[in-house]
């Protein structure tokens, strides 16, 4: 079990002739004492002292988080705050410790209620498709796609086969991606980081592979730059700095470079340009604040 690490504060004071040595700070302290950066950070409809409970229970859980920069740590869980997302068992969010980098990972439930809040969705789903399910796809000037669960079937549904997402917009445009469990496993394997696949992946296969092909599907949408820029934190690392509280990280940029995005002031189609190794300042918080107020 990993070690709870310690600010490095622990300086000796001087009281009355007497050398003190000041009481090293646990990293549940850290965070107990950033309650007023989260509480700002987050939505209205989220508490602020739940949050704090929330991110203490998820290091409780997982010791390896302890075991993590502050820095990096700290970073996670200030990004899960502006997007109003919990970390932990909601699946909203993930926090997954990369030796000692902690990165943030969007869950599937997390990407359906940011996507929910855009406003620009009527309808939003995605299933997974077993081998004894009524199945059938058709691309071309109708493309069409039917799905009959094998409910009653006495030896089951079988073994997954894959998976798909569908979208709605308010217009009525709708577009839907399939992908095989072959094509999501060779995806994870591509945009995972370090050799192994982590905890996640293991524990929720079919939580993830609806993400992955929900993600995948929205290429095929106009959505907002807001959306775009929030989605493409998925999977990156994020850092606080102690001092000055400002969050810096890097993009992750594996779905979207074709995707179509909409400027929401003019209702036009443009084109955004992203470099794989563009650096956010997340302390710039117009994208979640847009987000929020829709």
């Amino acid at each position: 079990m990993a070690e709870t690490k310690t600010a490095k504060n622990s300086l000796a004071a001087k009281q009355g002739g007497t050398v003190v040595e000041k009481k090293e700070k646990t990293i549940f302290d850290v965070i107990e004492s950033g309650k007023a950066q989260f509480a700002a950070a987050l939505p209205k409809h989220m508490s602020g002292d739940k949050f704090i409970r929330v991110a203490i229970t998820c290091i409780r859980q997982n010791p390896k988080l302890a075991a993590c920069s502050q820095p990096s740590l700290l970073g996670a869980f200030m990004t899960a705050a502006q997007l109003g997302l919990e970390p932990g068992v909601l699946g909203q969010c993930y926090l997954i410790p990369y030796g000692n980098e902690c990165n943030f990972q969007l869950g599937y439930k997390g990407m359906i209620e940011l996507l929910r809040r855009t406003g620009q969705l009527s309808d939003i789903y995605a299933y997974p498709v077993y081998s004894n399910d009524e199945f059938s796809i058709e691309y071309g000037l109708e493309r069409t796609l039917k799905h009959v669960p094998a409910f009653s079937n006495p030896d089951g549904r079988g073994e997954v086969t894959g998976f798909y997402s569908v979208a709605i917009l308010k217009d009525g445009t709708r577009a839907f991606e399939y992908m095989t469990v072959k094509e999501v496993k060779e995806h994870e394997e591509k945009y995972r980081k370090g050799k192994f696949k982590n905890k996640v992946w293991d524990d929720n296969f079919v939580e993830m592979s609806l993400k992955t092909v929900t993600k995948k599907m929205l290429k095929w949408l106009p959505i907002s730059v807001e959306m775009i820029e929030n989605l493409r934190k998925d999977n990156a690392t994020f850092k606080m700095n102690e001092e000055t509280k400002e969050i810096t990280g890097s993009y992750n940029d594996d779905l979207f470079g074709d995707a179509e995005v909409i400027d929401e002031s003019t209702g036009e189609i443009i084109k955004k340009d992203v470099k794989d190794n563009d650096v956010v300042d997340l302390n710039k918080d117009d994208v979640v604040e847009t987000l929020f107020n829709k």
